[in-house]
């Protein structure tokens, strides 16, 4: 069984979660001066962002813990992304 929920983990739960964290972090990111920075530099990082959550999911000894961080990022960032979208009055001329 912990094989298979390794196997989940690393593989599309990752992917998930760095596409999630990639996303929000259009948020969380400042702008820059050229204003895009926060749209470019996610989009860049997210290999770097799969492989880290990718190599932790393979390599922890403890496979709740590594569940529950990818958890709480995939959660974080997801809820950080639905609040844009739920508090948010629509912008009438």
């Amino acid at each position: 069984m912990s094989a298979w929920s390794r196997g989940l983990l690393a593989g599309p739960v990752v992917f998930v979660t760095a596409a999630t964290v990639m996303a929000g972090a259009a948020l969380w990111l400042p702008a820059g001066p050229a204003q895009i920075d926060n749209l470019v530099l996610p989009i860049v990082l997210f290999p770097a962002i799969w492989a880290a959550l990718f190599f932790y999911a393979c390599l922890d000894r403890r496979l709740r813990r590594a569940w529950g961080l990818t958890l709480l990022l995939l959660l974080a960032n997801a809820a950080l992304i639905a609040s844009r979208f739920v508090g948010t009055p629509a912008v009438r001329p």
